[in-house]
């Protein structure tokens, strides 16, 4: 052994121990019971097993569990249990140790803990979308046994997040997908609203690097000016609370950098036209526990007198907290400079529970303490029942679970005056389903507040909703379009499930009963001559609509089935004239024809040089998207070798990568102008005279742009306009859209999607 190998093997030793240290100062100086030994012995054996091994970054692998178990104890407030499981999460996987030999040495409780995180190692995502939807449905019951699987999960990703700057660019892409796909919704609806705004602001830091940057310069450059409004702004503020006698401290809590980004997407509006940046927090210390919900509303009248609230904008979580556990107050001001700014008002104990969600619960139950069902175990039973009729296909079972993972909630009453919690646009027949699936399947309409309204009623919070049943009512395709919440769909998926397969038998017994009465004996080609005649796809819905009385076999399905067979000159003909002058429409030659074509072969670890020449030949630009040079993209490998390239936050690109993570590769533009590209602009002003022939001078004559198609309206003085038109890259995009804002009364020019 040479002596640096010697001396590297020394360091990363200090390195390890320091690390170690770090943890066990961190977890001393928390409110757990105190259980050195267990975590000392947690971190000799896990250390021991990765030994040698080392991360991509080339530090010891040991660092990992290390960092995930910092995170566990500081960011998430976890305990012992939870610190071990942490320390020992990879052993199972990357080691010869089995569960079995986790249980002998630390106990059943670490042991199931471990066991649960292993069987969703990797990510939630394998390589094929159905492995995914096992692997996610493996989590979420993980979740039911033991929640700190899943908060121990997150705290993983957190670190490999915090660590994805060593690994290459198709795999960063993919797992900045998945995080903001699957984790960063999750952690926030476990309440974990500091790791959930982390995640999202590394997703998009990888995703779109330059937008990053751009955001984040201009908020350091805006810091001295919302640092000066806080200071005028809380000022009175402090003076009122001081007379009230209440201990407080006020912090200003700055939007985050991936929520003014997707603001400034959905609004279509500059950094500039973003006014909630900054919101202020009061966090007191309440008189007493009885006392605390009194003396939030004390605080809001309090600072209500000073300054006007938007009459619209009190959001009381306090007396009926969020499902994931938050509670404060919310209450919007009018300051001196005109602006509209959010107050969030809570306790210590309720800004405990905003910073590390359902974890601040937990630790309680460290101690082997129990708690009342709370609003967490019913979602977990939610997510129980929705797995027991899981969806055939992966994408759309994880697109039901996201239903209920993005919702804010709404509150709405029972005829007795029960209060539930529902996710926000939920409808009368969610609120059906909600109780029980009987009155959800049979449900015709509801009394919203005393009034007859339809199943696809939205509800609001505050309604008060009676369900009417009748037991002549069956499920109908169509309240798939009205429901939202993932119970209504998966529930209603599996009954039309039901019934389909009890149609198509039904519709098996009538088919052969009219073959047999017609005297025609059953062949494939039976069925293709009978889809073609009801314009449908597949012997399924055939039978289906056969079985529900939607097609009744008669004269027509008679003379189709006995058409005489062409004869062999006319088979020879049509051949003929498809293999002569038409090979293109034979689809196996085409199919041959493209497996003759020379490939470009596609590494999919190397970063792939999109080119003008190679745009033409090789690769398709996703018409969902229209990416043209310059945009942040990424390549998608299909099944045929062919690469297409769609917009990084496109939403079947976000799919793509959480579903097909494998298949992503990292691309950049190298094009000098050579073509031209297909843009869509929406511009909206005040209308003058001449303002259009300003527009398209602009876009003609001193940009040289070729406009394809204009469309333009006005109402009440209001200019709308499209505009399709050709740009070589994005730079020509910023430099048409800056020259067109410099038009005296055009007040907004956005690029859209169509």
């Amino acid at each position: 052994m040479n002596n640096d190998s010697i001396h590297n093997g020394l360091s990363d030793e200090k390195m390890i121990e320091k690390e170690f240290g770090e943890l066990l100062s961190d977890y001393k100086s928390t409110k757990h019971r105190k259980r050195i030994e267990i975590i000392t012995k947690a971190f000799n054996f896990a250390n021991q097993a990765h030994k040698g091994v080392k991360r991509q970054s080339g530090e010891p692998y040991i660092m990992h569990p290390l960092a995930v178990a910092k995170i566990v104890c500081n960011e998430i407030g976890l305990g012992s249990t939870s610190i071990c499981s942490a320390l020992l999460h990879d052993v199972v996987e990357d080691t010869d140790y089995t569960v079995e030999d986790i249980e002998n040495i630390f106990g059943p409780k670490i042991a199931q803990i471990v066991d649960g995180l292993t069987k969703i190692s990797g990510g939630i995502f394998g390589d094929k979308a159905s492995a995914q939807a096992e692997n996610f449905k493996k989590l979420l019951l993980t979740m039911s046994s033991d929640i700190r699987v899943i908060l121990i999960k997150i705290a993983d990703r957190l670190h490999n997040m915090r660590t994805l700057g060593s690994l290459a660019p198709n795999k960063q892409l993919k797992i900045a997908g998945e995080t903001l796909y699957i984790y960063a919704p999750l952690a926030n609806r476990l309440g974990l609203h500091k790791i959930k705004t982390e995640l999202e602001n590394l997703s998009f830091k990888y995703e779109h690097p330059e937008e990053y940057a751009t955001i984040e310069s201009k908020l350091v450059a805006t810091a001295a000016e919302h640092d000066d409004f806080f200071r005028e702004f809380t000022a009175p503020i402090r003076v009122e609370l001081d007379k009230m006698g209440i201990k407080y401290y006020i912090l200003a809590r700055i939007k985050s950098i991936y929520s003014i980004w997707n603001k400034m997407q959905t609004k279509h509006v500059p950094f500039d036209e973003i006014y909630d940046l900054l919101a202020v927090r009061i966090i007191f210390e309440p008189r007493n526990i009885q006392e605390e919900l009194n003396d939030c509303f004390d605080i809001y009248v309090a600072i209500s007198k000073i300054y006007r609230s938007h009459p619209d904008r009190l959001r009381d979580w306090v007396s009926h907290p969020k499902a994931n556990g938050y509670q404060a107050l919310h209450v919007t001001l009018m300051a001196p400079n005109g602006q509209w700014t959010e107050v969030q008002i809570r306790s210590e104990r309720m800004n405990d529970v905003a910073e590390q969600g359902f974890a601040a619960h937990w630790k309680y139950k460290e101690g082997g303490g129990s708690e009342d069902e709370g609003e967490l175990d019913k979602w977990l039973r939610t997510i129980k029942e929705i797995l027991d009729d899981p969806q055939p296909d992966a994408i759309d079972f994880l697109d039901t679970i996201k239903l209920n993972l993005f919702a804010s909630e709404i509150f709405v009453f029972t005829p007795k005056g029960d209060i539930k919690t529902m996710p926000q646009n939920s409808t009368v027949l969610d609120f059906a389903f909600s109780p029980h699936t009987d009155i959800g399947s049979h449900c015709i309409g509801a009394k919203v507040n005393h009034k007859l309204v339809p199943l696809s009623h939205k509800l609001e919070s505050g309604d008060q909703v009676e369900v009417l049943t009748s037991k002549s009512q069956r499920v109908q395709v169509q309240w798939l379009s009205f429901v939202t919440t993932a119970k209504a769909r998966s529930k209603i998926l599996a009954i039309l499930k039901r019934e389909q397969r009890g149609f198509q038998k039904r519709g098996e017994i009538l088919l052969n009963e009219f073959l047999l009465k017609e005297d025609i004996r059953p062949e494939a080609v039976d069925y293709d001559k009978l889809l073609k005649l009801h314009k449908l796809k597949t012997r399924e819905e055939l039978l289906a609509a056969i079985g529900g009385k939607m097609i009744v076999l008669g004269e027509a399905d008679r003379n189709v089935l006995k058409e005489k067979q062409t004869s062999n000159w006319k088979k020879y003909l049509s051949f003929s004239f498809r293999t002569g002058n038409k090979e293109e429409q034979d689809p196996k030659k085409e199919e041959r024809l493209v497996e003759d074509a020379p490939k470009e072969k596609i590494n999919p670890k190397q970063v792939l040089t999109i080119t003008d020449e190679t745009i033409q030949k090789n690769y398709i630009i996703a018409t969902c998207c229209n990416p043209i040079p310059g945009d942040d993209v990424l390549g998608y490998l299909d099944d045929n070798g062919k690469v297409t390239i769609h917009k990084r936050q496109c939403p079947v690109a976000v799919k793509l990568k959480s579903s097909f993570g494998n298949r992503i590769i990292a691309t950049r533009w190298d094009t000098h102008k050579t073509l031209s590209f297909l843009v869509n602009l929406s511009l909206k002003g005040i209308d003058s005279l001449g303002l259009l022939n300003e527009v398209t001078q602009v876009i003609s004559r001193q940009l040289n742009v070729n406009i394809r198609r204009v469309n333009i309206e006005t109402n009440d003085g209001i200019f709308e306009g499209q505009l399709q038109l050709y740009v070589h890259d994005v730079d020509d995009l910023k430099q048409l859209i800056s020259k067109l804002l410099k038009i005296p009364n055009l007040k907004a020019v956005t690029r859209t999607e169509d």
